[in-house]
């Protein structure tokens, strides 16, 4: 059973853990992550998800994301997720997130990162992810409109390449 902290609406810790899929109380919040990789030509490397999943099976999505598990940063969250579903150690330093998004349970962090990870050396982990590649904007806003992309908001996924280079974005 995966647990997590537990926040209020300020991000403030509220001292108690959930479940991570039991629904929370009002007033209850979680934070979940994504990672975006670059490289140094521009494109966002993209993994598409298991056909095992429960919520967008086979659909591609940002290099990698997850849940922040109780006692966990989101920072180490992010290293985490990527090491466990592409098999690459990624060491993202003192980086903070680059924006937060906030949903309906919690806080989104994305972790905007440049790097020129070598595919051939990924370990997918299989239950997550089927296969990974790198995308430039155009092709992935493609892939949205005929509905093989996570379905984020254009103009977000636009922002996400705009913000590449600018503050919490990390090229070490």
């Amino acid at each position: 059973m995966e647990m997590v902290d537990l926040y209020d609406e300020n991000r403030l810790p509220l001292g108690r853990t959930a479940e991570r899929h039991a629904p929370k109380g009002e007033g209850e919040y979680r934070t979940v992550v994504h990672v975006c990789v670059f490289d140094s030509r521009g494109r966002l490397l993209i993994q598409q998800r298991s056909r095992e999943k429960a919520v967008w099976p086979e659909a591609w999505d940002v290099s990698a994301a997850g849940g922040v598990d109780a006692g966990e940063t989101s920072r180490q969250a992010a290293e985490r997720e990527f090491r466990e579903e592409l098999g690459i150690p990624l060491d993202l330093g003192t980086l903070r997130p680059s924006c937060t998004v906030n949903f309906d349970g919690g806080f989104d962090d994305f972790f905007l990162v440049e790097r020129d990870v070598d595919l051939s050396a990924a370990v997918l982990q299989k239950e997550e992810v089927a296969q990974v590649r790198w995308a430039d904007l155009p092709e992935i806003l493609d892939m949205v409109d005929q509905g093989a992309f996570i379905d984020y908001p254009k103009s977000f996924l636009a922002f996400l390449f705009d913000m590449r280079g600018t503050f919490g974005f990390s090229t070490k």
